[in-house]
């Protein structure tokens, strides 16, 4: 009877305990683009030919920039003490640049293409964060007091969509150091933020991870096009099968569709593989490349990325 009781006392916590040990996404804190255009950290993105589009240098403003990393340090810690995990800007930035050599040399073993990535791309696909945490800030003077005017905003790494934000402006204080003058304007707003987070992540958890897939046919003069049958069904109906098939809750819109080009948008992709791990956009793409690299289809395809949540699978071409 005392076992039978404390096996029900057990059951009744389980949920409790679970509700405890809820999954939190991983966020990564990075200066927003306002601050670095404002600060002089902007650059050509290497992937616009015209040179006409500017991107943030996170690298030099986290080396040259000491507000900068104290910031996102404080910003960091706060995150942290909700329980959230954390991926290091700095160290981030540390590691691509030891991989560089590496990334410059890799090309298309056909077309002799390379792959252009901005640095919030590079970023994005090294650290592999599911929000990043963007901010900004102004200091206010006046007179021996000094306070901080900010914005927080929480964007999903795969959409670039906002999925959290936080405002204001501190009290007046006598306090020289940022990071103080930081924690204290924030503190009152962390909690709405936090949940706001948390919001959008246990939506990702129920309803999938949001990405954008584009499927092509390379002009190869092999004649393959998405109108060709394979026992007697389309191979656009074919991919689009598939889609309903993997995609969570079958959500996904087929946004536009002609003989060389199928467009998908707002794809939704489970969190996590039937293993366990994380599952992201290069390998849900690359599920799909090899069922149609099999019987009958035997289509030789290959995968190209573009940041965290868009991919194209072009076919015709490894």
């Amino acid at each position: 009877m005392k076992k039978t009781l404390l096996a029900i006392i057990a059951m009744a916590l389980l949920p409790l305990s679970m509700m405890g040990q809820a999954k939190k996404p991983t966020l990564m804190v990075i200066p927003a683009d306002t601050w670095c255009a404002a600060n002089g950290y902007m650059v050509p993105d290497p992937g616009d030919q015209d040179k006409k589009t500017r991107v943030p240098d996170y690298e030099q403003a986290i080396l040259e920039n000491m507000d900068l990393y104290n910031v996102i340090t404080k910003v960091g810690e706060l995150m942290s003490e909700q329980g959230f995990p954390l991926k290091d800007l700095s160290q981030t930035v540390k590691s691509i640049n030891q991989n560089t050599a590496e990334d410059e040399m890799l090309t298309s073993r056909t077309g002799g293409s390379t792959l252009a990535e901005t640095p919030l791309d590079r970023l994005l696909n090294r650290a592999k964060a599911d929000i990043l945490i963007e901010v900004a800030w102004k200091v206010n003077t006046v007179g021996p007091k000094r306070s901080i005017t900010y914005t927080l905003r929480g964007l999903d790494a795969y959409t670039n969509k906002q999925v959290a934000a936080a405002t204001g402006t501190g009290a007046p204080s006598f306090s020289a150091e940022l990071p103080v003058l930081l924690e204290e304007a924030v503190v009152e707003k962390m909690d709405g933020f936090v949940s706001q987070l948390q919001d959008h992540f246990n939506d990702l958890m129920e309803n999938g991870r949001e990405i954008n897939i584009d499927v092509r046919i390379f002009d190869n003069g092999s004649g393959l096009s998405f109108e060709e049958e394979y026992d007697g069904e389309e191979l656009t109906d074919i991919i689009d099968n598939w889609m309903a098939e993997n995609t969570v809750n079958h959500r996904y819109n087929l946004s536009d569709a002609t003989d060389l080009v199928l467009r998908y948008e707002q794809v939704r992709i489970p969190l996590y593989r039937a293993n366990g791990r994380p599952m992201d956009t290069r390998q849900f793409v690359g599920e799909l490349r090899k069922y149609l690299s099999a019987a009958p289809y035997s289509i030789t395809s290959k995968v190209l990325t573009k940041g965290l949540g868009r991919a194209n699978l072009i076919l015709g071409e490894k």
